[in-house]
């Protein structure tokens, strides 16, 4: 419930770019993939731009492009579906 209402803030004013900050962190997998679905909704829908941080491999996946940090250092970057470099 905290993930949504914090997801409400954030769009409340019509982002052109939304940043997401571990959204499903909390979340086990299944309830992850299920409060994910509204905001990839949402980026599609309205023509949004979504840079997302998480450690859930699972939701990095649906992003167009992954830059995997290490020690705050970006280690790899790949577009969906290719292997890191």
């Amino acid at each position: 419930m905290r993930n949504r209402a914090a997801d409400a803030r954030a769009l409340a004013n019509d982002p052109r770019v939304i940043l997401a900050d571990e959204p499903t962190g909390n979340l086990d997998s299944a309830n992850s993939q299920r409060a994910f679905e509204p905001l990839q909704d949402i980026v599609k829908e309205e023509d949004k731009a979504l840079l997302l941080v998480t450690h859930n491999s699972a939701i990095a996946e649906f992003c167009d492009w992954i830059h995997e940090m290490q020690d705050g250092v970006i280690i790899g970057s790949h577009p969906r579906g290719s292997a890191p470099r």
